[in-house]
């Protein structure tokens, strides 16, 4: 499993073309090629949310892990986001209620940013199709991306990642605003 998932992180470095331009493939220190906001509820621990900021880290991607819509919001705000991730579980703030989801709002607030950012969307299990289609429908358009149910396999969140990276930004690393 971990092979795998490293191997997807190299497809990811892969997909983005060529290297920043330092001989060693990586930007030089304090520099990132792509910023990465991720939202996410908190609904369990050891998810890809603590996983991806050290996997991707040597690829140069920076992640900015949020707990609540207001932290995401200091970030969208003080931080170029080229690509999120949004849990649509994500509470208002750490006092919230965890029956307060505020993802949606997250996804309000990054809409009108220029360019805006791909966002991958993550939600719960629905109770029925009904309701997993409305959500679907939803998030489609707020202008997502993709998609995904939880729990997500590391595998599925970097091959999404890797497919933003393909389609959105034509496999090269977004340019300047870093």
């Amino acid at each position: 499993m971990i092979r795998g998932i490293h191997r997807s992180a190299d497809r990811l470095e892969a997909a983005s073309g060529h290297p920043s331009g330092h001989p060693s493939g990586h930007p030089a220190d304090g520099q990132s090629r792509l910023n990465l906001l991720l939202a996410y509820g908190g609904w369990r621990d050891d998810t890809f949310a603590d996983q991806l900021p050290a996997l991707l880290a040597p690829q140069g991607i920076r992640c900015f892990r949020s707990r609540s819509a207001r932290e995401a919001q200091d970030v969208i705000l003080h931080q170029r986001v080229h690509i999120a991730v949004v849990d649509l579980s994500t509470p208002a703030d750490e006092s919230s209620a965890a029956d307060e989801s505020f993802g949606a709002r997250i996804l309000h607030l990054l809409r009108p940013l220029r360019p805006a950012p791909p966002v991958v969307v993550v939600h719960a299990p629905q109770v029925s199709n009904r309701d997993s289609s409305r959500m679907l429908a939803a998030a489609l358009r707020e202008g997502a991306f993709s998609v995904l149910q939880r729990p997500v396999p590391m595998e599925s969140m970097l091959a999404t990642l890797r497919r933003v990276v393909e389609r959105h930004y034509r496999g090269a690393w977004p340019q300047g605003g870093f």
